[in-house]
């Protein structure tokens, strides 16, 4: 029989069956540090879309239950080959949020979101197959400008939620010292209610401890949820008609294939495949002190390809690898598949209960912007670090600049490109995204290289 001491070090091995109790609280710190960053993405994109409240309900679900999946199928590799085999936890990415919000004001809807997907979901598996050669063209540069990029791209989304959303017109009245006020987009309550849950996630974040820092953007979105309860801006007029356990629905949004949609999302595909490679690399060097294998870095980037296939499929949003449990790996080095597995095992309990997903819709937007604001700033933030681990010469700054520039100005300067094409709008005018990289990539190949 093994001594408590001999079942603790087994967490930090990737094989072996580790303490029940100790597992599961490690579960819990990884479930707690992205649960957030799962279920924001699916609530964005059906605001956009209009979705109705049965629909968004089905979208978060679906958006869950796909994410335990990835993550499942990355832990156990299929035939030794199909996946990674690490530690790593996936989950619906905010990196494909503008393209996806930019499909939605198109009106493709989601049904054009799951075609395009499905093509991304290919290019994923051929970029694992050929991942020797495609890596050499993304250095931390062009990922660290791309992470950028995105990152920027997302900020109007989290200021207009703080303000209301720009869908929330209607009149919810509410009584303010004896007066009848609506709230509407922009008005003093959503602001005062975004604010306060901004404060709450930065007062954990900076002078929390423990699982309360770690936890941060949670707690502070629970507390922002309560203040704004008090305020009469939470309704749970349809929580009561949603099930208690129902699966995901083959197909429920449909599928259909906008050509400038699938480019936009196939190239988001391609780059995100190559981010992977750094949370993979920073997995094995953080936790097993070594780097990862050709067969673990193709078989975990050719899994993630096949995954978003099978998502789209199901009616989920796309996923990633999750840098921020990445971040937790490098810091307790705790490594056994056993208690990735159980934060997968709760990801797919939270996604099989419809009764969970119609409470996260009840979430009003001005608490998702407070919260999420400081999401989108580290999202840019790290994209910075990765440009700064390379050299500030005149020829990287020019990369970033550059790019960087014409992505967001283009994306930002309405009817920039109207005398354009509406395919052409569609892929380079809507998402600052897909020009920053194409403009990055090119640019590292064509200015010559300092001596």
């Amino acid at each position: 029989m093994e001594s408590p001491a001999s079942g603790r070090e087994i967490l930090f091995q990737i094989s072996g069956t580790p303490p029940l109790g100790t597992s599961v609280s490690l579960a819990l710190q990884h479930l707690v540090a992205m649960i957030v960053g799962c279920v924001t993405p699916p609530i964005i994109v059906a605001g956009a879309v209009g979705l109705p409240q049965a629909d968004q309900v089905l979208l978060i679900q679906a958006s869950l239950v796909m994410s335990a999946v990835s993550t499942l199928l990355q832990l156990y590799p299929i035939g030794g080959r199909f996946g990674s085999g690490l530690p790593v936890i996936l989950g619906v990415s905010f990196a494909y949020v503008p393209s996806m919000q930019a499909i939605a004001s198109s009106g493709g809807g989601v049904s054009a979101i799951a075609g395009a997907m499905l093509v991304g979901g290919v290019v994923a598996v051929l970029v694992g197959v050929f991942v020797k050669k495609i890596r050499l063209l993304f250095p931390p540069v062009i990922t660290g400008t791309v992470v950028f990029t995105i990152g920027l791209s997302l900020y109007p989304t989290a200021i207009n939620y703080m303000a209301g959303g720009t869908a929330n017109t209607h009149a919810l009245v509410v009584e303010t010292k004896g007066l009848t006020e609506a709230l509407v987009y922009g008005s003093w309550q959503n602001w005062l209610i975004a604010s306060l849950t901004l404060a709450a996630v930065m007062a954990l974040n900076h002078y929390g401890r423990g699982l309360c820092r770690l936890a941060s953007i949670l707690l502070g979105m629970i507390f922002g949820y309560l203040a704004a309860l008090g305020f009469g801006m939470v309704s749970f007029a349809d929580v009561g008609d949603a099930a208690w356990f129902s699966l995901p629905r083959f197909l429920h949004f449909g599928m259909s294939f906008d050509a400038p949609s699938c480019v936009a999302i196939g190239l988001l595909f391609a780059i995100n495949s190559i981010q992977a490679i750094g949370d993979f690399t920073a997995t094995t060097v953080g936790g097993l002190d070594r780097q990862p294998t050709d067969r673990e870095l193709q078989g975990g980037i050719v899994a993630y390809g096949a995954s978003n296939i099978l998502t789209a499929l199901f009616g989920g949003l796309p996923t990633a690898t999750y840098s921020q449990n990445v971040g937790i790996v490098t810091t307790n080095k705790v490594v056994n598949r056993t208690v990735f597995a159980l934060t997968g095992g709760f990801l797919l309990l939270a996604g099989v209960s419809p009764k969970f997903a119609a409470v996260l819709t009840t979430i009003p937007q001005c608490v998702l912007g407070g919260a999420t604001i400081t999401v989108f700033s580290t999202i840019a933030m790290t994209g910075m670090k990765l440009i700064a681990s390379q050299d500030l010469t005149a020829r990287n700054t020019t990369i970033v600049g550059l790019s960087a520039a014409l992505g967001v100005g283009i994306s930002q300067a309405s009817g920039a490109l109207s005398q354009f094409p509406d395919s052409f709008t569609m892929i380079f005018g809507k998402s600052p995204v897909v020009i920053a990289t194409i403009m990055a990539v090119l640019l590292n190949l064509i200015l010559p290289r300092e001596k």
